[in-house]
Protein backbone atom coordinates (compact mmCIF):
# COMPACT_ATOMS: atom_id res chain seq x y z
CA UNK A 1 0.00 0.00 0.00
CA UNK A 2 3.03 2.29 0.03
CA UNK A 3 2.46 5.15 -2.61
CA UNK A 4 5.43 6.24 -3.93
CA UNK A 5 6.34 9.96 -4.07
CA UNK A 6 8.56 11.49 -6.90
CA UNK A 7 11.54 13.37 -5.42
CA UNK A 8 10.99 16.90 -5.17
CA UNK A 9 7.27 16.46 -6.00
CA UNK A 10 6.14 17.87 -2.34
CA UNK A 11 8.42 21.07 -2.62
CA UNK A 12 7.52 21.50 -6.85
CA UNK A 13 3.28 21.43 -5.69
CA UNK A 14 4.27 23.34 -2.76
CA UNK A 15 6.18 26.45 -4.88
CA UNK A 16 3.49 26.16 -7.75
CA UNK A 17 0.75 27.31 -4.60
CA UNK A 18 2.98 29.58 -3.54
CA UNK A 19 3.69 31.62 -6.69
CA UNK A 20 -0.20 31.61 -7.70
CA UNK A 21 -1.00 33.23 -4.01
CA UNK A 22 1.48 35.42 -4.24
CA UNK A 23 -0.45 37.23 -6.90
CA UNK A 24 -2.97 40.01 -6.33
CA UNK A 25 -6.11 38.56 -5.37
CA UNK A 26 -7.93 42.00 -6.19
CA UNK A 27 -7.60 42.10 -10.15
CA UNK A 28 -9.90 45.24 -10.17
CA UNK A 29 -7.19 47.62 -8.49
CA UNK A 30 -4.53 46.42 -10.90
CA UNK A 31 -6.59 48.06 -13.39
CA UNK A 32 -9.74 49.67 -12.41
CA UNK A 33 -11.82 51.31 -14.43
CA UNK A 34 -12.37 55.17 -13.91
CA UNK A 35 -15.51 54.64 -12.24
CA UNK A 36 -16.30 55.67 -8.49
CA UNK A 37 -19.10 55.17 -6.15
CA UNK A 38 -20.37 57.87 -4.19
CA UNK A 39 -23.13 57.49 -0.98
CA UNK A 40 -24.25 60.40 0.34
CA UNK A 41 -25.88 59.64 3.60
CA UNK A 42 -27.94 61.84 6.32
CA UNK A 43 -24.98 63.26 8.13
CA UNK A 44 -24.75 67.45 8.14
CA UNK A 45 -22.43 68.03 4.70
CA UNK A 46 -24.09 67.15 2.11
CA UNK A 47 -22.47 69.49 0.26
CA UNK A 48 -19.19 67.63 0.52
CA UNK A 49 -21.06 64.73 -1.73
CA UNK A 50 -22.54 66.99 -3.96
CA UNK A 51 -18.65 68.65 -4.58
CA UNK A 52 -17.53 64.84 -4.90
CA UNK A 53 -19.96 64.82 -7.41
CA UNK A 54 -18.83 67.76 -9.60
CA UNK A 55 -15.10 66.87 -9.26
CA UNK A 56 -15.32 63.45 -10.52
CA UNK A 57 -17.01 64.96 -13.54
CA UNK A 58 -14.43 67.99 -14.09
CA UNK A 59 -12.33 64.30 -14.39
CA UNK A 60 -13.72 62.47 -16.54
CA UNK A 61 -14.73 59.81 -13.86
CA UNK A 62 -17.69 57.67 -14.36
CA UNK A 63 -20.20 58.22 -11.06
CA UNK A 64 -22.49 55.87 -9.40
CA UNK A 65 -24.83 57.54 -6.50
CA UNK A 66 -26.31 55.91 -4.04
CA UNK A 67 -28.21 58.54 -1.80
CA UNK A 68 -30.46 57.66 2.01
CA UNK A 69 -33.46 58.74 2.93
CA UNK A 70 -32.31 60.51 5.56
CA UNK A 71 -29.06 62.83 3.25
CA UNK A 72 -32.12 64.11 0.81
CA UNK A 73 -33.76 65.78 4.22
CA UNK A 74 -30.12 66.72 4.62
CA UNK A 75 -29.66 68.51 1.11
CA UNK A 76 -33.42 70.20 1.66
CA UNK A 77 -32.35 71.98 4.92
CA UNK A 78 -28.90 72.57 3.68
CA UNK A 79 -28.66 73.57 0.41
CA UNK A 80 -31.26 75.15 -2.50
CA UNK A 81 -30.83 71.71 -4.53
CA UNK A 82 -33.59 69.38 -5.06
CA UNK A 83 -33.12 65.82 -5.24
CA UNK A 84 -33.12 65.86 -9.24
CA UNK A 85 -30.55 68.69 -8.94
CA UNK A 86 -28.19 65.96 -7.14
CA UNK A 87 -28.91 63.32 -9.14
CA UNK A 88 -27.92 65.48 -12.39
CA UNK A 89 -24.27 65.59 -11.00
CA UNK A 90 -23.95 62.00 -11.48
CA UNK A 91 -23.81 59.68 -14.35
CA UNK A 92 -26.35 57.09 -13.06
CA UNK A 93 -28.33 56.93 -10.03
CA UNK A 94 -29.54 54.04 -8.01
CA UNK A 95 -32.15 53.91 -5.62
CA UNK A 96 -31.80 52.75 -2.18
CA UNK A 97 -33.62 49.66 -1.64
CA UNK A 98 -32.57 48.51 -4.83
CA UNK A 99 -30.15 45.65 -3.84
CA UNK A 100 -30.35 44.15 -7.24
CA UNK A 101 -28.74 47.03 -8.68
CA UNK A 102 -24.77 46.78 -10.52
CA UNK A 103 -23.09 48.22 -7.16
CA UNK A 104 -24.36 45.26 -5.24
CA UNK A 105 -21.66 42.91 -6.82
CA UNK A 106 -18.29 42.59 -6.56
CA UNK A 107 -18.16 41.61 -10.51
CA UNK A 108 -18.73 45.03 -11.02
CA UNK A 109 -15.36 46.54 -11.22
CA UNK A 110 -15.03 49.84 -9.85
CA UNK A 111 -12.22 52.33 -8.22
CA UNK A 112 -13.65 52.17 -4.83
CA UNK A 113 -16.09 53.97 -2.81
CA UNK A 114 -16.53 57.36 -0.47
CA UNK A 115 -19.39 58.27 1.57
CA UNK A 116 -19.72 61.85 1.71
CA UNK A 117 -20.68 62.52 4.20
CA UNK A 118 -20.81 59.42 6.25
CA UNK A 119 -23.24 59.33 9.72
CA UNK A 120 -22.15 57.07 11.84
CA UNK A 121 -25.59 55.09 11.38
CA UNK A 122 -24.19 54.54 8.60
CA UNK A 123 -20.82 53.72 9.54
CA UNK A 124 -22.06 51.35 12.23
CA UNK A 125 -24.16 49.10 10.04
CA UNK A 126 -21.01 48.80 7.49
CA UNK A 127 -19.09 48.00 10.51
CA UNK A 128 -21.52 45.20 11.25
CA UNK A 129 -21.54 43.57 7.89
CA UNK A 130 -25.40 43.56 8.26
CA UNK A 131 -26.30 45.80 5.69
CA UNK A 132 -29.87 47.03 4.99
CA UNK A 133 -29.64 49.00 2.05
CA UNK A 134 -28.02 49.42 -0.89
CA UNK A 135 -25.62 51.92 0.34
CA UNK A 136 -24.25 49.69 2.82
CA UNK A 137 -24.20 46.97 0.68
CA UNK A 138 -21.93 49.00 -1.61
CA UNK A 139 -19.55 49.79 0.79
CA UNK A 140 -19.66 46.13 2.15
CA UNK A 141 -18.77 44.75 -1.58
CA UNK A 142 -15.97 47.06 -1.56
CA UNK A 143 -14.73 46.21 1.64
CA UNK A 144 -14.83 42.23 0.52
CA UNK A 145 -13.25 43.31 -2.72
CA UNK A 146 -10.07 44.80 -1.52
CA UNK A 147 -11.01 48.52 -3.06
CA UNK A 148 -10.44 51.86 -1.55
CA UNK A 149 -13.68 52.70 0.72
CA UNK A 150 -13.41 55.94 2.46
CA UNK A 151 -15.67 57.45 5.21
CA UNK A 152 -16.01 61.15 5.32
CA UNK A 153 -17.39 60.65 9.05
CA UNK A 154 -19.29 63.43 10.22
CA UNK A 155 -19.81 63.78 14.19
CA UNK A 156 -18.08 65.06 17.00
CA UNK A 157 -17.09 64.54 19.82
CA UNK A 158 -16.58 61.02 19.27
CA UNK A 159 -17.62 58.86 22.20
CA UNK A 160 -15.55 55.27 22.63
CA UNK A 161 -18.15 53.15 20.72
CA UNK A 162 -17.50 55.24 17.68
CA UNK A 163 -13.93 55.53 17.90
CA UNK A 164 -13.72 51.60 18.69
CA UNK A 165 -16.24 51.50 15.07
CA UNK A 166 -13.82 53.22 13.72
CA UNK A 167 -11.06 51.24 14.55
CA UNK A 168 -12.68 47.56 13.50
CA UNK A 169 -13.35 49.53 9.98
CA UNK A 170 -9.90 50.72 9.83
CA UNK A 171 -8.90 47.09 10.95
CA UNK A 172 -10.87 46.06 8.08
CA UNK A 173 -9.51 48.45 5.35
CA UNK A 174 -11.37 51.30 5.35
CA UNK A 175 -10.22 54.75 5.40
CA UNK A 176 -11.65 57.18 8.06
CA UNK A 177 -11.40 60.33 6.72
CA UNK A 178 -13.24 63.46 8.88
CA UNK A 179 -13.51 66.44 6.78
CA UNK A 180 -10.94 68.27 8.78
CA UNK A 181 -9.85 71.59 7.28
CA UNK A 182 -6.54 72.75 6.02
CA UNK A 183 -5.92 76.10 7.37
CA UNK A 184 -2.39 75.74 5.79
CA UNK A 185 -4.18 76.20 2.73
CA UNK A 186 -5.54 79.51 4.23
CA UNK A 187 -8.96 79.02 2.15
CA UNK A 188 -11.21 82.44 1.70
CA UNK A 189 -14.28 80.61 1.75
CA UNK A 190 -16.49 77.93 3.04
CA UNK A 191 -16.36 76.74 -0.64
CA UNK A 192 -12.85 76.69 -0.33
CA UNK A 193 -12.28 74.75 2.72
CA UNK A 194 -15.02 72.01 1.25
CA UNK A 195 -13.22 71.49 -2.14
CA UNK A 196 -9.58 71.01 -0.03
CA UNK A 197 -11.15 67.90 2.05
CA UNK A 198 -13.41 66.90 -1.11
CA UNK A 199 -9.54 66.93 -3.26
CA UNK A 200 -7.61 65.25 -0.29
CA UNK A 201 -10.07 62.18 -0.36
CA UNK A 202 -9.78 62.09 -4.33
CA UNK A 203 -5.90 61.76 -3.55
CA UNK A 204 -6.38 58.23 -1.87
CA UNK A 205 -7.65 56.96 -5.45
CA UNK A 206 -5.32 58.54 -7.47
CA UNK A 207 -7.02 61.44 -8.90
CA UNK A 208 -5.98 65.17 -9.09
CA UNK A 209 -7.90 67.65 -8.58
CA UNK A 210 -7.14 70.95 -9.34
CA UNK A 211 -8.82 73.17 -6.71
CA UNK A 212 -6.82 71.16 -3.97
CA UNK A 213 -3.93 73.42 -2.43
CA UNK A 214 -0.69 71.42 -2.47
CA UNK A 215 1.79 72.07 0.35
CA UNK A 216 5.01 73.26 -0.77
CA UNK A 217 7.13 73.61 2.63
CA UNK A 218 7.52 76.43 5.15
CA UNK A 219 7.58 80.01 3.54
CA UNK A 220 10.89 81.68 4.21
CA UNK A 221 12.46 78.69 5.44
CA UNK A 222 16.33 78.26 4.27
Amino acid sequence: NHIPVTRGGPARTRSRLDSKLAHPVNGAVRNPPSRLVVGISGASGVTYGVRMLDALRDLGVESHLVVSRAALLTLSQETDLTPDDLASRADVTHRLADVGASIASGSFKTMGMVIAPCSVRTMGEIATGVTSSLLTRAADVTLKERRPLVLMVRETPFHLGHLRTMTALAEMGAVIAPPLPALYARPASIEAMIDQSVGRVLDLFGLDWAPVTRWTGLKGAE
